[in-house]
């Protein structure tokens, strides 16, 4: 006998993949922070058999914690690989407002539903637009 979960086909291929327990909740109530702030996220990927590739576009993590824990450090980190049942922890500093998307950079997931926004309010810094 085969049971069918109506979110998730035999094929394990899931009709869904999000963020905060609902397709679009991260985009209808966006995470905020300012101009200064440190940001840490805690992603974790509850799927059953998807490996995320997570990423916040417009930004470099400058500290990423493999599998979550803080006995392992990784620098300038751009994507970081979170497996099936698996974690990891990104910080971050914000330099400019903007509006960042955090993704699941298997891009084909975004119709899914592996979106949300960070809104980050403050005033522009020139000197990271200027050339060096």
């Amino acid at each position: 006998m085969t049971l069918l979960n109506p979110v998730f086909s035999e094929t394990e291929t899931p009709s869904y993949v999000i963020f905060n327990g609902k397709k679009t909740a991260l985009m209808d109530e966006p995470l905020k922070a300012k101009v200064g702030d440190r940001v840490r996220i805690y992603f974790g990927n509850a799927g059953v058999s998807l490996v995320s590739s997570f990423h916040v576009i417009g930004e470099i993590f400058d500290k990423v914690y493999p599998e979550a824990s803080f006995s392992s450090e990784h620098r300038n980190v751009q994507t970081t690989i979170v497996p099936a049942g698996g974690a990891t922890i990104v910080e971050f500093d914000l330099e400019v407002p903007g509006n960042y998307l955090l993704v699941d950079h298997a891009l084909a997931r975004l119709d899914k539903g592996a979106l949300g926004l960070l809104e980050v309010e403050g005033e522009d810094n020139e000197i990271v637009y200027s050339e060096i």
